[in-house]
């Protein structure tokens, strides 16, 4: 009897799609605002700007996980979208308690108000559907 070897397993089934292309716009979103940002007025918010940059990197990262598949791809995006979550919340509040920290917004201030809170609902709902997915068969 011959073994079939399987490639990983593919995260980008069923809610594993809408998860990619969500996080493809925030990539797009967040990294093309924050370059534009730095380049032309750095000087006025550093914070905010380099925030919405590292949000960027971890979309980018998240991204390239879920396409990618498989058991290790899936605990990195776990990992990155508890850190994502983490930040969100954090800055999130740190722009309610303290506006003056951040003279311009962030992808995470308010709690991601400016993208119509995605940034808050996208990585509850990512870590829920890796959950899922890691606790599936396949």
């Amino acid at each position: 009897m011959t073994t079939v070897e399987q490639g990983p397993k593919r995260l980008t089934s069923g809610p594993g799609t809408l998860l990619v292309w969500f996080y493809g716009v925030m990539v797009v979103g967040a990294v093309s605002r924050s370059v534009y940002q730095i380049a032309t007025e750095f000087d006025r918010a550093p914070l905010a700007y380099s925030l919405s940059a590292v949000a960027g990197l971890v979309y980018a990262f998240i991204t390239y996980t879920l396409v990618r598949g498989g058991e290790t791809a899936r605990r990195a995006a776990q990992v990155c979208c508890a850190a994502e979550l983490a930040g969100v919340l954090i800055v999130g509040t740190w722009t309610l308690v303290d506006s003056s920290a951040f003279p311009d917004a962030t992808v995470w201030s308010d709690y991601g108000m400016g993208y119509v809170f995605i940034p808050v609902l996208l990585p509850v709902s990512a870590l829920y559907w890796l959950r899922k997915a890691g606790t599936a068969k396949g």
